[in-house]
């Protein structure tokens, strides 16, 4: 039963997420707010309802150490296996934007989340500084959307405003959503920390693994669609995105609502935050080498993760082959990956070196 609650709460989370951007973009579109301001504040919202419905569930019943394995399992996950899986279908576009904005802010404020986790924890003045910067992100992203113009504006919040639905109909859709988040929020967390306890591990490794792949739905389901379509751009900006919109919103208001500060564990401080902020930084290079991440980048990514998650799951059942495993990520994968990027970039710089300028 547990294995069900466990499920059923994350499709409610899906499906409660799916009306509740609906219903909450349709409404402000009908008070006259632009396509823009909802594209960059409810849909943005709407993809990491499930993380921030979780998060701060776990946070205000308690479960402080979950509330944060969940955000940084699912920045993890959202990298390693969506960009991952995504370029193994089509080589990824990288935007210029994204190389030379969005990605130093993931990047950035990665690093910040693992400075304040250093002491072990995050209080609620960190957590408040953390939704500070998420206002002034959405501020910043509206005055440049509002420069761009109309070309920033997502397809799908257009066809979503032109759709005509009676108030009412929208009312609801944003109740049932916030309903549907709330209870698939609830069963979700019991059931993670009832599988904990019968397991014998601690609530953070479920956290960072089932919880925060299941939150990453949302994410999943966009990023594979984009990229089957062709929109092999929108598939990389939506990850990165949804992770510094899990850092500043979901982390930090988490942070305000608990009633205690977030715990960060001896194991989340030194190994699974150092974990999102390497991946976040592998994404520079990657990115910057000819602007796409190609099927090749893409496995080792895959290859990452599984190691990752077999890394987690075998300390947690303090498995025998533990020591030869971590030789082996330490000792093997690792620096196959850093001569993969140090060899993609020596072909990199040769190759515009020979082209006439």
């Amino acid at each position: 039963m547990t294995w069900i609650f466990l499920v059923v709460g994350l499709v409610l989370l899906v499906v409660g997420a799916d009306l509740l951007v609906k219903g909450a973009a349709r409404l402000a579109g009908s008070f006259g707010i632009p396509a823009l301001v909802i594209g960059l504040t409810v849909v943005a919202f709407g993809t990491s309802a499930p993380e921030l419905a979780v998060s701060v569930k776990a946070a205000y019943s308690g479960q402080a150490e979950l509330a944060i394995a969940n955000v940084v399992g699912s920045n993890i996950f959202n990298v390693l296996f969506i960009l991952g899986a995504a370029a193994m279908i089509s080589p990824l576009i990288i935007s210029r934007q994204l190389i030379r904005q969005d990605v130093p802010i993931m990047v950035l404020i990665s690093v910040v989340a693992l400075l304040m986790t250093l002491d072990g924890n995050i209080t609620r003045l960190e957590a408040g500084v953390l939704f500070a910067g998420l206002l002034g992100y959405t501020w910043f992203l509206f005055r440049q959307g509002k420069a761009k113009g109309a070309d920033t504006v997502d397809e799908e919040v257009e066809a979503m405003l032109k759709a005509k639905v009676p108030a009412w109909q929208n009312v609801l859709l944003v109740i049932g959503g916030l309903i549907l988040l709330v209870l698939g929020a609830r069963w979700l967390v019991e059931s993670a920390v009832e599988i904990a306890r019968a397991w014998g591990v601690n609530e953070a490794v479920i956290g960072l693994t089932i919880v925060a792949a299941g939150t990453s739905l949302p994410e999943v389901v966009t990023s594979i669609v984009a990229t089957v379509r062709g929109e092999r751009d929108i598939a990389v900006g939506n990850v990165v995105g949804s992770n510094i919109f899990n850092i500043l919103c979901v982390l930090g208001l988490s942070g305000l609502v608990s009633p205690v500060p977030l715990l960060a564990g001896a194991q989340m401080a030194m190994v699974d935050i150092p974990v999102m902020v390497g991946v976040a930084l592998l994404c520079v290079p990657l990115f910057f080498i000819g602007s796409v991440l190609n099927r090749i980048e893409g496995l080792l990514f895959m290859l990452l993760y599984v190691a990752y998650t077999w890394y987690l799951v075998a300390m947690a059942l303090k498995e025998a082959y533990l020591p030869e495993l971590q030789q082996g990520i330490l000792y093997g994968l690792l620096p196959l990956v850093v001569l993969y990027v140090v060899a993609s970039f020596i072909h990199d710089r040769l190759k515009n070196r020979q082209l006439p300028q």
